[in-house]
């Protein structure tokens, strides 16, 4: 037997979560993100501006922001994005409620 098991990676369907998630608690507010959600997928830092726009300073959003993950591409968008804007650590940190040293790490990683 020399078949190849390919590990299949399953993402959330954000777009359909945040279709939903706006349907049901926020009817009124669905023409403001039509343009976003009428992609067929979306990145990550989609997901993570969408989110902030949604709940804004929500304690929700707040206490929820331990579990996050990113992927390679939205790695190097954000230091990308440092890059551009000529930011520190710890501005960036700030601008994506993230840790200095998580930033500090993905630039010895990648950079």
């Amino acid at each position: 037997m020399d078949r190849q098991i390919q590990k299949k990676i399953l993402k959330p369907d954000y777009r359909r979560i945040y279709n939903d998630l706006i349907d049901r608690r926020y009817p009124e507010r669905k023409m403001e993100f039509k343009s976003i959600l009428d992609k067929k997928a979306l990145s990550t830092l989609e997901v993570i501006k969408l989110n902030q726009r949604i709940f804004g300073g929500n304690e929700y959003f707040i206490s929820n922001q331990k579990h996050r993950s990113y992927d390679k591409k939205a790695i190097l968008e954000i230091l990308d994005y440092q890059k551009i804007n000529k930011l520190n650590n710890k501005q960036l940190a700030l601008k994506f409620n993230m840790s200095r040293n998580t930033i500090g790490k993905w630039k010895k990683i990648f950079l």
